[in-house]
C-alpha cells in the first residue's frame, strides 16, 4: 500500500511550475519586488543531454495587481502540458486560482488538476486500469500560503542572503495534497549571451514528501530528484533556465528560453 502510494506521487512542475510551489506556513511569503506585467516568452523543453522534446510559450498579462500567466508544452508526440495561474501581486503574492492539464503519451495518465479560491483543490485523473477517476481536497492552508505555478515570479523576487527556507506545492498523490520543498542556493555560475560574460544564481529544489511516505520514499528508491532554476543574478533578474521533474519517475527535463529563427532570404534571380 505505502509502496503504491509512493510510487503514484506526481511532482507537479516547478517552473513552470514548472513547474510550481507556495510559502510554507512557518515562512515569510516572499515579498513582491518586481511587479509582474505583459510577457511573451518562448521557450523549448528537452532532456539534459539536450534532445528537443517540445516548443512552449509563456503568457502573461496584468489587469491592476492581477495576473495571468500561462505556460503551455507542446511535444512533438502531440503530448500537451498546459498550466494556468492567477494570482495577486499586492505586498505578497497570494494565488487566486491555478489549473494543469497533461495529456499524451509523454505522460503516464491523463491529469487535469485545479485550485480555486476556496482552496479546493481537485484533481481528475485516469487510473491503471483507464478508468475516469476523481479525488477533492480542501487545503487547510491560507490563500497567500499558495503559488502553484509562480515558483519562476518567486525566484526573481528573493533577496540575495534571504532565501525562505521552505516552500509548498500542491501535487496529485492523486489525491491533492501539499508536500514541502526545501530551497538551497549552489552559488552563481557563469553563463553567455553573445560575447557577453554574465551571471546566474543556481537554485536547488529539494521535494519533502513528509509523513510515512516520506520516510518510505528514499528507501524504495521513490524520493524524487532535486530540481534546479537558474536566475539572472542583478538588478533586474530574469529566468534563465530549469531542470525539473513534470511527473513522478521521469527523468529532469529541461526548460530554457529561445529567440526567433528566420528564414534565410532567397538569392536574386
Amino acid at each position: 500500500m505505502i509502496r503504491t502510494h509512493a510510487r503514484r506521487l506526481t511532482t507537479v512542475s516547478l517552473v513552470c511550475g514548472l513547474l510550481l510551489s507556495a510559502i510554507a506556513a512557518d515562512s515569510e511569503p516572499v515579498a513582491v519586488r518586481f511587479a509582474e506585467g505583459l510577457v511573451h516568452g518562448f521557450l523549448k523543453l528537452s532532456t539534459t543531454d539536450g534532445t528537443p522534446l517540445a516548443d512552449g510559450d509563456l503568457l502573461q498579462t496584468a489587469q491592476g495587481n492581477r495576473v495571468t500567466s500561462r505556460l503551455i508544452f507542446r511535444f512533438k508526440d502531440k503530448s500537451t502540458h498546459a498550466e494556468t495561474s492567477v494570482y495577486t501581486q499586492q505586498g505578497q503574492f497570494r494565488l487566486v486560482s491555478y489549473h494543469l492539464s497533461q495529456q499524451g503519451p509523454s505522460f503516464p495518465r491523463t491529469l487535469d488538476m485545479t485550485i480555486d479560491q476556496a482552496g479546493l483543490a481537485t484533481v481528475k485523473y485516469t487510473d491503471d486500469h483507464g478508468q475516469q477517476k476523481t479525488e477533492s481536497e480542501h487545503l487547510k492552508v491560507p490563500a497567500a500560503d499558495l503559488s502553484n505555478g509562480m515558483m519562476l515570479t518567486l525566484l526573481k523576487n528573493v533577496r540575495a542572503g534571504a532565501i525562505p527556507a521552505e516552500l509548498s506545492l500542491v501535487v496529485a498523490t492523486p489525491k491533492p495534497r501539499v508536500v514541502k520543498l526545501k530551497l538551497s542556493s549552489a552559488g552563481d555560475e557563469t553563463f553567455s549571451t553573445g560575447g557577453m560574460r554574465r551571471k546566474a544564481t543556481h537554485y536547488v529544489v529539494k521535494v519533502d514528501i513528509g509523513g510515512l511516505a516520506g520516510l518510505v520514499a528514499p528507501v524504495v528508491g521513490k524520493q524524487p530528484a532535486d530540481s534546479h532554476v537558474w536566475i539572472l543574478a542583478g538588478d533586474v533578474p530574469a529566468f534563465v533556465k530549469s531542470e525539473q521533474l513534470f511527473y513522478m519517475g521521469a527523468p529532469l527535463w529541461r526548460v530554457e528560453l529561445v529567440s526567433p529563427v528566420w528564414p534565410h532570404p532567397q538569392p536574386a534571380q
